[in-house]
Protein backbone atom coordinates (compact mmCIF):
# COMPACT_ATOMS: atom_id res chain seq x y z
CA UNK A 1 0.00 0.00 0.00
CA UNK A 2 0.72 3.66 -0.77
CA UNK A 3 2.46 5.45 2.28
CA UNK A 4 0.08 7.74 1.44
CA UNK A 5 -3.00 5.63 1.75
CA UNK A 6 -1.47 4.37 4.83
CA UNK A 7 -1.43 7.01 6.66
CA UNK A 8 -4.49 8.22 6.26
CA UNK A 9 -6.23 4.91 6.69
CA UNK A 10 -3.85 5.12 10.09
CA UNK A 11 -5.18 8.41 10.95
CA UNK A 12 -9.08 8.06 10.42
CA UNK A 13 -9.12 4.76 12.65
CA UNK A 14 -7.86 6.90 15.51
CA UNK A 15 -10.11 9.61 14.30
CA UNK A 16 -7.54 12.17 13.97
CA UNK A 17 -6.60 14.57 11.06
CA UNK A 18 -3.18 14.66 9.39
CA UNK A 19 -0.52 17.45 9.72
CA UNK A 20 1.12 18.19 6.60
CA UNK A 21 3.87 20.85 6.89
CA UNK A 22 5.43 22.10 3.46
CA UNK A 23 9.05 23.02 2.83
CA UNK A 24 10.88 24.24 -0.20
CA UNK A 25 14.02 21.60 -1.27
CA UNK A 26 17.17 23.05 -1.20
CA UNK A 27 16.11 26.10 1.24
CA UNK A 28 18.37 26.77 2.21
CA UNK A 29 20.58 23.72 1.88
CA UNK A 30 19.83 20.00 0.75
CA UNK A 31 21.40 19.06 4.16
CA UNK A 32 18.62 21.17 5.99
CA UNK A 33 16.34 20.35 4.28
CA UNK A 34 17.19 16.38 4.93
CA UNK A 35 17.54 17.16 8.52
CA UNK A 36 14.21 19.20 8.15
CA UNK A 37 12.19 16.25 7.10
CA UNK A 38 13.57 14.01 9.77
CA UNK A 39 12.61 16.76 12.64
CA UNK A 40 9.23 17.14 11.39
CA UNK A 41 8.68 13.07 11.74
CA UNK A 42 10.24 13.35 14.83
CA UNK A 43 7.56 15.96 16.18
CA UNK A 44 4.79 14.05 14.86
CA UNK A 45 4.28 15.23 11.13
CA UNK A 46 2.04 12.93 9.07
CA UNK A 47 3.43 13.70 5.91
CA UNK A 48 5.74 16.09 4.04
CA UNK A 49 4.94 18.34 0.89
CA UNK A 50 8.07 19.12 -0.99
CA UNK A 51 8.33 21.93 -3.14
CA UNK A 52 10.39 21.42 -6.36
CA UNK A 53 11.93 25.19 -6.62
CA UNK A 54 11.04 26.54 -10.36
CA UNK A 55 11.50 30.53 -11.09
CA UNK A 56 7.51 31.36 -12.25
CA UNK A 57 5.40 29.54 -9.85
CA UNK A 58 1.81 30.59 -10.30
CA UNK A 59 0.09 29.22 -7.28
CA UNK A 60 2.73 30.47 -4.07
CA UNK A 61 2.70 33.60 -2.71
CA UNK A 62 6.07 35.90 -2.15
CA UNK A 63 7.24 33.72 0.84
CA UNK A 64 7.72 30.51 -1.32
CA UNK A 65 8.85 32.35 -3.89
CA UNK A 66 11.90 34.09 -2.16
CA UNK A 67 12.42 30.12 -0.69
CA UNK A 68 12.09 28.76 -4.71
CA UNK A 69 14.53 32.24 -5.49
CA UNK A 70 17.17 30.83 -2.45
CA UNK A 71 17.40 27.07 -3.76
CA UNK A 72 17.60 27.70 -7.27
CA UNK A 73 20.56 30.40 -6.59
CA UNK A 74 23.03 27.78 -5.03
CA UNK A 75 22.36 25.32 -8.53
CA UNK A 76 19.78 22.97 -7.36
CA UNK A 77 18.75 20.02 -9.52
CA UNK A 78 15.32 17.76 -9.58
CA UNK A 79 18.09 14.93 -9.72
CA UNK A 80 19.85 16.62 -6.43
CA UNK A 81 16.16 16.19 -4.78
CA UNK A 82 15.58 12.63 -5.90
CA UNK A 83 18.94 11.94 -4.07
CA UNK A 84 17.67 14.06 -1.03
CA UNK A 85 14.41 11.70 -0.72
CA UNK A 86 16.42 8.45 -0.95
CA UNK A 87 19.04 9.67 1.46
CA UNK A 88 15.92 10.27 3.50
CA UNK A 89 14.50 6.68 3.15
CA UNK A 90 17.52 5.48 4.92
CA UNK A 91 15.98 6.49 8.73
CA UNK A 92 12.62 7.84 7.38
CA UNK A 93 9.00 6.26 6.32
CA UNK A 94 7.06 9.40 6.44
CA UNK A 95 5.15 9.66 3.18
CA UNK A 96 6.39 12.43 1.09
CA UNK A 97 4.72 14.52 -1.85
CA UNK A 98 6.57 16.60 -4.83
CA UNK A 99 4.59 19.81 -5.31
CA UNK A 100 6.00 20.67 -8.95
CA UNK A 101 4.66 22.21 -11.59
CA UNK A 102 3.64 20.91 -15.08
CA UNK A 103 6.43 23.20 -16.77
CA UNK A 104 9.51 21.40 -15.30
CA UNK A 105 7.06 17.88 -15.92
CA UNK A 106 6.07 18.67 -19.65
CA UNK A 107 10.14 19.21 -19.72
CA UNK A 108 11.49 16.30 -18.03
CA UNK A 109 8.45 13.74 -19.07
CA UNK A 110 5.29 12.54 -16.98
CA UNK A 111 6.26 8.83 -17.49
CA UNK A 112 9.82 9.38 -16.93
CA UNK A 113 9.29 11.61 -13.51
CA UNK A 114 6.50 9.19 -12.22
CA UNK A 115 8.94 6.10 -12.71
CA UNK A 116 12.18 8.01 -10.94
CA UNK A 117 10.39 9.81 -8.22
CA UNK A 118 8.53 6.26 -7.14
CA UNK A 119 12.37 4.79 -7.33
CA UNK A 120 13.94 7.45 -4.74
CA UNK A 121 10.87 7.34 -2.90
CA UNK A 122 8.42 10.24 -3.36
CA UNK A 123 4.99 8.57 -2.49
CA UNK A 124 3.01 11.09 -4.64
CA UNK A 125 2.76 14.64 -6.52
CA UNK A 126 0.61 17.74 -6.40
CA UNK A 127 0.59 19.91 -9.73
CA UNK A 128 -1.24 23.37 -9.30
CA UNK A 129 -0.91 24.32 -12.78
CA UNK A 130 -2.24 20.90 -14.19
CA UNK A 131 -5.97 21.48 -15.29
CA UNK A 132 -7.44 18.26 -14.93
CA UNK A 133 -8.58 17.71 -18.11
CA UNK A 134 -5.19 17.51 -18.75
CA UNK A 135 -4.00 15.02 -16.46
CA UNK A 136 -4.76 11.65 -17.57
CA UNK A 137 -1.02 10.53 -18.78
CA UNK A 138 0.52 11.23 -15.15
CA UNK A 139 -2.52 9.67 -13.58
CA UNK A 140 -2.62 6.23 -15.44
CA UNK A 141 0.94 6.50 -15.37
CA UNK A 142 0.92 7.18 -11.47
CA UNK A 143 -1.09 3.90 -11.03
CA UNK A 144 1.28 1.80 -12.46
CA UNK A 145 3.99 2.94 -10.03
CA UNK A 146 1.38 3.33 -7.18
CA UNK A 147 2.36 7.06 -7.18
CA UNK A 148 -0.51 9.42 -6.26
CA UNK A 149 -1.14 12.77 -8.15
CA UNK A 150 -3.41 14.68 -5.55
CA UNK A 151 -5.28 16.93 -7.64
CA UNK A 152 -7.10 20.75 -6.09
CA UNK A 153 -10.36 21.82 -5.74
CA UNK A 154 -10.82 25.40 -4.79
CA UNK A 155 -14.22 27.39 -3.91
CA UNK A 156 -14.64 28.55 -7.22
CA UNK A 157 -13.96 24.90 -8.72
CA UNK A 158 -17.86 24.60 -10.88
CA UNK A 159 -19.52 21.15 -9.60
CA UNK A 160 -19.31 19.44 -12.93
CA UNK A 161 -15.15 19.86 -12.58
CA UNK A 162 -15.19 18.82 -8.82
CA UNK A 163 -16.96 15.91 -9.92
CA UNK A 164 -14.31 15.33 -12.67
CA UNK A 165 -11.79 15.81 -9.93
CA UNK A 166 -12.81 13.96 -7.14
CA UNK A 167 -13.00 11.15 -9.66
CA UNK A 168 -9.51 11.47 -10.47
CA UNK A 169 -7.39 12.21 -8.02
CA UNK A 170 -5.64 10.00 -6.40
CA UNK A 171 -4.29 9.62 -2.15
CA UNK A 172 -6.16 12.79 -1.00
CA UNK A 173 -8.09 15.80 -2.67
CA UNK A 174 -6.10 19.29 -1.80
CA UNK A 175 -9.08 22.06 -0.66
CA UNK A 176 -7.02 25.39 -1.48
CA UNK A 177 -8.90 28.32 1.32
CA UNK A 178 -8.08 30.98 -1.19
CA UNK A 179 -10.91 32.76 1.21
CA UNK A 180 -7.83 32.73 3.94
CA UNK A 181 -8.54 32.01 7.64
CA UNK A 182 -7.37 35.24 10.11
CA UNK A 183 -6.38 34.59 13.59
CA UNK A 184 -9.49 37.00 14.95
CA UNK A 185 -11.80 34.60 13.82
CA UNK A 186 -13.23 31.63 15.99
CA UNK A 187 -14.33 29.29 13.43
CA UNK A 188 -13.35 28.75 9.54
CA UNK A 189 -15.02 30.72 6.98
CA UNK A 190 -19.12 29.14 6.36
CA UNK A 191 -18.36 28.95 3.03
CA UNK A 192 -15.13 26.67 3.12
CA UNK A 193 -16.50 24.21 5.87
CA UNK A 194 -19.50 23.63 3.51
CA UNK A 195 -17.75 22.96 0.59
CA UNK A 196 -15.67 20.63 2.29
CA UNK A 197 -18.67 18.93 3.48
CA UNK A 198 -20.00 18.83 -0.07
CA UNK A 199 -16.85 17.06 -1.50
CA UNK A 200 -16.40 14.69 1.05
CA UNK A 201 -19.93 13.33 0.55
CA UNK A 202 -19.00 13.30 -3.22
CA UNK A 203 -15.79 10.78 -2.74
CA UNK A 204 -13.91 8.79 -0.16
CA UNK A 205 -10.72 10.26 -0.39
CA UNK A 206 -9.50 12.59 2.15
CA UNK A 207 -9.71 15.94 1.80
CA UNK A 208 -6.21 18.31 2.74
CA UNK A 209 -7.52 22.14 3.49
CA UNK A 210 -4.14 24.50 2.72
CA UNK A 211 -3.74 28.42 2.00
CA UNK A 212 -4.00 30.59 4.41
CA UNK A 213 -3.17 28.78 8.02
CA UNK A 214 -0.25 29.77 9.70
CA UNK A 215 -0.52 29.82 13.48
CA UNK A 216 -1.56 26.51 15.74
CA UNK A 217 -5.14 27.68 16.26
CA UNK A 218 -5.69 28.09 12.35
CA UNK A 219 -4.49 24.98 12.43
CA UNK A 220 -7.01 23.32 15.29
CA UNK A 221 -9.89 25.11 13.01
CA UNK A 222 -8.80 23.65 10.00
CA UNK A 223 -8.45 20.14 11.48
CA UNK A 224 -12.35 19.97 12.52
CA UNK A 225 -13.82 19.80 9.25
CA UNK A 226 -10.36 18.68 7.06
CA UNK A 227 -8.82 15.40 6.98
CA UNK A 228 -5.59 16.90 6.88
CA UNK A 229 -4.13 20.52 7.13
CA UNK A 230 -1.26 21.85 4.64
CA UNK A 231 0.69 24.78 6.45
CA UNK A 232 3.66 25.75 4.15
CA UNK A 233 3.98 29.61 4.28
CA UNK A 234 4.50 30.15 7.84
CA UNK A 235 7.17 26.99 7.81
CA UNK A 236 8.94 28.72 5.37
CA UNK A 237 8.84 32.21 6.83
CA UNK A 238 10.19 30.54 10.28
CA UNK A 239 13.20 29.06 8.15
CA UNK A 240 13.94 32.19 6.74
CA UNK A 241 13.87 34.12 10.15
CA UNK A 242 16.69 31.61 10.98
CA UNK A 243 19.10 31.29 8.24
CA UNK A 244 22.00 32.91 8.88
CA UNK A 245 22.12 30.41 12.10
CA UNK A 246 23.60 27.39 12.46
CA UNK A 247 21.55 24.67 10.79
CA UNK A 248 21.09 22.17 14.11
CA UNK A 249 20.01 25.81 15.44
CA UNK A 250 17.56 26.30 12.62
CA UNK A 251 15.95 22.68 12.51
CA UNK A 252 15.34 23.00 16.42
CA UNK A 253 13.67 26.33 16.06
CA UNK A 254 11.58 25.38 13.09
CA UNK A 255 10.66 22.22 14.40
CA UNK A 256 9.31 23.31 18.00
CA UNK A 257 7.15 26.18 15.89
CA UNK A 258 5.92 22.60 13.91
CA UNK A 259 5.61 20.68 16.88
CA UNK A 260 2.84 23.50 18.27
CA UNK A 261 1.40 22.92 14.73
CA UNK A 262 0.76 19.31 15.35
CA UNK A 263 -0.06 19.59 18.92
CA UNK A 264 -3.02 22.02 17.78
CA UNK A 265 -3.95 19.76 14.77
CA UNK A 266 -4.23 16.58 16.66
CA UNK A 267 -5.64 18.79 19.90
CA UNK A 268 -9.29 19.29 18.84
CA UNK A 269 -11.40 19.49 22.46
Amino acid sequence: MNRIDAKFKELKEKGVPAFIPFITAGDPNLDATRELILEFDRRGADMIELGVPYSDPIADGPVIQSSYYRALSSGIKFSDILELVRDVRKESQIPIVSMISQSILFKYGHKEFVKNAAKAGLDGATIPDLPIEEAEDIIETGKVEDFKVACFIAPTTTDDRVDLIVKKSQGFLYYISVVGITGSKNELNKEITTNIQKIKKATSLPVALGFGISTPEQARMAGRIADGVIVGSAIVREIEKHINQDCSVLVDKVGEFVGELVTSTKNQN
